[in-house]
């Protein structure tokens, strides 16, 4: 997995001759991502299978914005549709209470960086990002939620903090690129993107292995 995601963020920041590998490898890493998640204890049952669907619309996201043609809006539709079922399964756990202090903390992080930004969104892209950013904060804001109240649970506080930790990269790595793209070249755009991304991705499937050993 390490190994193909190395070749998928070489591949992106050498560009020209070496593209090849990266659009080899960037959805070979999600595959392997998403084996590790197919193959946990089945006792995992909703929330892999929740996790699994929400991974696999991802690595269609990721189909969609490789490629060289301007395939933007079915990434970000893709993607977004992915956060919709991790929001399924990360909503158990947690108190009202704790969701709303969680989410409106992320909403609050993300406010300044929105206010920034939106104006060098273009017109037609901009209530599509905006309910993207708010789907990807409600997503990530739910998963910290679960983790702080769930924190004591032998054993279902480090799945838990891996899933929010995954939540928390998939956040900063759509940030920066959104900024790459609308605000102004971001040095090392690619390596920022990738790495969290796989990041993230690799940690919400090492939540759900993690739920599978209980």
């Amino acid at each position: 997995m390490v190994v193909l995601a190395l070749g998928a963020i070489l591949g992106a920041e050498l560009g020209g001759d070496w593209w090849w590998l990266h659009y080899l490898c960037k959805p070979l890493t999600m595959l392997a991502i998403i084996s590790t998640v197919a193959q946990a204890g089945a006792a995992v049952g909703r929330y892999r299978t929740l996790v699994l669907v929400g991974m696999l619309c991802s690595l269609a996201g990721d189909v969609f914005l490789m490629l060289p043609q301007d395939l933007f809006v079915p990434g970000l539709l893709a993607f977004l549709v992915a956060h919709l079922f991790y929001i399924a399964a990360f909503f158990p756990g947690a108190t009202p209470k704790g969701r709303l202090l969680a989410i409106l903390g992320y909403v609050i992080a993300a406010a300044g960086s929105v206010t920034l930004l939106l104006p060098k969104v273009p017109a037609p892209l901009q209530i599509p990002v905006v309910a993207y950013g708010f789907v990807l904060v409600l997503m990530a804001g739910l998963a910290a939620a679960r983790a702080a109240a769930l924190r004591r649970d032998p054993a279902l506080a480090a799945p838990t903090r891996m899933a929010a930790l995954g939540a928390f990269l998939f956040v900063i790595s759509d940030n920066v690129l959104a900024w790459d793209r609308f605000g102004h070249d971001v040095p090392r755009a690619m390596l920022l993107i990738l790495a969290t991304y796989f990041g993230a991705q690799s940690c919400i499937a090492r939540s759900v292995v993690l739920m599978g050993r209980r």
